[in-house]
Parts: structure tokens; C-alpha cells; sequence
């Protein structure tokens, strides 16, 4: 089978030649067979994608919505602010193992295949989230109940260093010619789908569930629950195949002998672009959804269950928008959609957070929508950019491991850093200033990034 190769301009500043089967034709099938094929490929993989990553943020949504219902059990404490700082601090812990998985993982999916990982990172982190609803408490042993929780945070932190950049890596790879924009936003509605579902089992867990039930097993619930998502995530993945795109690579004898050697050598500067931006874009998720549930019902005294209910909606609300801004990317540049959505938290973040505090839930949830706003369009180019920012030999690892100490920064220590500012300074808005410094600094990053929409990959 010969090979037709296709020279990309630049990726980021680094040109990569990247070959594709020219007939992939087994047993006689027919081009027809083929085409449907490869019609269908992108679909599978988007679906696959959004699996996966679903179940990662479905723990990490899970974890910080009942952050406030189980920081007793593991950190009991006479000042609640104290018990949820030490929560929301082991919270941050699982992303300080990110960029190491990240590493790991991204070496075995540069030099094994993207599918072998995509598999073996659902599985574990799906087990780790389940463990968590399995640990005992503080009050049954004591120093070894936090200790326990850490160790399993540390677990699932691991394995998600190689989830969402690989479903990334893989969806950039598979999606056809004009559209990885479009396909490339299924890895963030996975994000959103399992940020929304997080908020959606929360909330019935605190509706249908007494306050003493809750408090003995209910919290317990929602995190073995996603044992039947590893299932689904597994039947969807384990029908991919590696993109042709990596297969050319290995069949050629190219892949990357020392991906990180290589990255940090050769891409140094794709590495800081999509470091920077990926501190904005995950600031923009942790602090402008996630913590505003700790903000609207320990700060501003809102109902959990209201609350809960409402950021699951708005979860689901964006997802269905990030395909639309993901395609738009693809027509009008991924540079210019970017830079809409930073403006658009930078812009809305405090005037939000100033009507949430007027005491009406109504209007309240009306600012978080307008506030959920820019989410779709950060969320859903960003990534394809990402992606198209590192060659085919180092794409795996040099994402992982940029993006993954980008999330440290933006994700980890923005929930603890929004909640330690309030308690600090007395200041209800000082997270969205928190905000707006991220925003900023990725508005500022994105200048020194060169448009890549029409970009081959291959």
C-alpha cells in the first residue's frame, strides 16, 4: 500500500510532513465501502471523544459540587471555611499529577498508539471515582480517611493527564479536511456533558435525599456511579481505530524517540502559548461555572439543590453551542472566535457576579447564563488549536504536557484561590477579578499565535 505524502505549512511555527493511506481498500471492499468508512470515522471518534472526557469531567464536577458535603467527612473542622479549603485543596492535588500522566501517557501514545491510551484512561480514571465513593471517613479511621482521599485524587489526576489531550490529539487526527474545528469540539462537549451530568446527579441526590441521609451515604452515590459510564466510554472507544494520520508516522518509522526531549527542545514556544492559554481557558471553567455553585450557595446563600439543577442546564446549554462555534472556527478563523470568547469573560464576569448579589434567584440564574456565555467558544476552538499547534511525531506529549501545566494553574488553584480571596479580603468579587487576569493574559498570548484553521494536518 504506497502512501501519498502531504506537507503541512506550519504548525505552530513547526512544518511536519504527515502521510495517509491512498487507498485503503481491505479485502476488495470497494470504493464505496471505503467511503462510508471513512464517513463514518470522524462520527465514531467524536463520539469516543466526548465518552471519555465526559467521565473525567463528571468526577471533577461531582468532587467540587459536594465539596461543601464532604469536606466534613474527611476534614472535620469547628470553621466550615477550613474544611472546604482543605477540600478544594485536595481537589487542586489531582491536577499537580496531571502533567506526569500527561508525560507517561503522551510518551505511550506517541510511540504506541492513540486508542491503546484513550482506553487505558478511562478505565482508570473511571475506578479512581468510583474509589472515592468507597473510602471511609474520618470519623471511622481517623488521619487515614484524608490521606486515602488524596491518594485516590492523585490516581485520577494521573490518568487525566493523558484523557483530554488525547481525545484532542485523536479528534485533530481524524476529522476530515475543512472541519477540524467542528469535530474537535467534541472533545470539550464532553467536558460540558460531564460537567452538566455531575450537576444533574447532584442536584437529585440533594432533592430526593434527606439532609441525614445525605450526610450518612448519599454523597457516596454520585461517585459510583461511574462505573456504568466507564462501560459506555469503553463500548465507544473500543471500536475506534488509531488515526491514519499516527499509523503513517509508525508504519514510516517516524514517531518520536524522546517525545518530551523533543518538545522541550524544539517547540519550546508552542509549549508557553498553549500553556498561557490553557491557564485562561480552564480559569474560565473552573471559576466562571464550577465555583460559581460555591459561590452562589455558601457565599450568597442560594438553595444546592436550585443551584445544582441550574448548572446542570447551562452545562447542557453549552454543549449544544460548541459544535456551532467549533464550525464557525472553521470558516472564520480560529483566532478571531478566541478572542470574542476571552473579551467576553474579561467584559462579563464582575457585572454578573454584582447581579448575582442582588439577592433575586431568578435573576441570578439569568447572569449565570450570560456569564456561560463565552464558555462554548474558549472551550470549543481552543482545543482543535491546541492540537494543530505541535506535529504529528510529538503532538500527544507536547499537548499533554503544556496543556496539563497550564490546567495546574487555571484549574486546580483557581477554586481555592476564588474562595481563599473571599475569606481573605471580604471582597464577594474578587474571584472575578481573578478572572479577568486569566482572560487577559490569554488575549494578550493569542497575538503570538499564527492561525491555524487552514492548516493541514495531513
Amino acid at each position: 500500500m504506497k502512501s501519498l505524502p502531504t506537507t503541512v505549512e506550519d504548525n505552530g511555527g513547526t512544518g511536519s510532513e504527515q502521510s495517509f493511506p491512498a487507498n485503503a481498500n481491505p479485502g476488495g471492499a470497494g470504493p464505496a465501502a471505503d467511503a462510508e468508512a471513512a464517513r463514518r470515522r470522524p462520527r465514531r471518534a467524536a463520539i469516543a471523544a466526548a465518552a471519555g472526557t465526559a467521565i473525567e469531567y463528571y468526577e471533577f464536577g461531582v468532587y467540587s459540587y459536594l465539596a461543601v458535603i464532604i469536606g466534613p467527612h474527611f476534614f472535620p473542622s469547628d470553621d466550615p471555611t477550613a474544611s472546604l479549603l482543605a477540600t478544594l485543596a485536595v481537589f487542586g492535588s489531582a491536577f499537580l499529577m496531571r502533567p506526569l500522566g500527561g508525560i507517561v501517557l503522551g510518551r505511550l501514545g506517541d510511540r504506541v498508539g492513540r486508542k491503546p491510551v484513550l482506553i487505558l484512561t478511562v478505565v482508570g480514571m473511571g475506578t479512581a471515582t468510583a474509589a472515592v465513593g468507597l473510602l471511609p471517613t474520618a470519623g471511622t479511621i481517623g488521619v487515614g480517611a484524608p490521606i486515602a482521599l488524596l491518594l485516590v485524587r492523585l490516581a485520577q489526576g494521573f490518568f487525566a493527564g493523558g484523557e483530554v489531550t488525547g481525545s484532542a490529539t485523536y479528534l485533530a487526527e481524524s476529522a476530515p479536511r475543512g472541519k477540524r474545528g467542528f469535530f474537535g469540539a467534541f472533545t470539550p462537549v464532553g467536558v460540558a456533558l460531564g460537567g452538566g451530568t455531575a450537576a444533574l446527579v447532584a442536584g437529585i441526590t440533594t432533592t430526593v435525599l434527606s439532609e441525614r441521609q445525605l450526610d450518612a451515604f448519599g454523597w457516596r452515590i454520585p461517585f459510583l456511579l461511574s462505573l456504568p459510564l466507564i462501560a459506555v466510554a469503553l463500548l465507544a472507544r473500543n471500536r475506534l481505530e488509531d488515526s491514519e494520520t499516527f499509523l503513517a508516522k509508525k508504519s514510516e518509522k517516524a514517531t518520536a524517540k524522546a517525545p518530551l526531549t523533543e518538545v522541550l527542545t524544539q517547540h519550546r514556544a508552542q509549549v508557553l502559548k498553549v500553556t498561557l492559554l490553557a491557564i485562561g481557558s480552564n480559569c474560565g471553567y473552573w471559576v466562571g461555572l464550577i465555583f460559581m455553585n460555591i459561590y452562589l450557595t455558601t457565599d450568597l446563600g442560594y438553595s444546592k439543590s436550585s443551584t445544582f439543577w441550574i448548572m446542570g442546564g447551562i452545562s447542557f446549554f453549552v454543549a449544544c453551542l460548541m459544535p456551532i462555534c467549533g464550525g464557525l472556527s472553521d470558516r472564520w478563523g480560529r483566532k478571531r472566535l478566541i478572542t470574542i470568547g476571552f473579551t467576553g469573560y474579561a467584559v462579563l464576569v464582575v457585572p454578573a457576579m454584582l447581579v448575582m448579589g442582588l439577592g433575586s434567584f431568578p435573576l441570578a440564574v439569568a447572569a449565570m447564563v450570560v456569564l456561560a456565555l463565552p464558555m462554548p467558544i474558549v472551550q470549543s476552538v481552543t482545543y482543535p488549536t491546541y492540537a494543530e499547534m505541535f506535529p504529528t511525531r510529538v503532538r500527544y506529549t507536547g499537548l499533554s504536557f503544556s496543556f496539563n501545566i497550564g490546567t495546574i494553574i487555571g484549574g486546580g488553584l483557581s477554586p481555592y484561590l476564588a474562595t481563599w480571596l473571599i475569606a481573605s479580603t471580604g471582597n464577594l468579587l474578587s474571584p472575578g477579578y481573578l478572572l479577568m487576569g486569566a482572560a487577559v493574559m490569554a488575549l494578550l498570548t493569542l497575538r503570538t499565535v499564527k492561525e491555524t484553521s487552514r492548516a493541514e494536518l495531513a
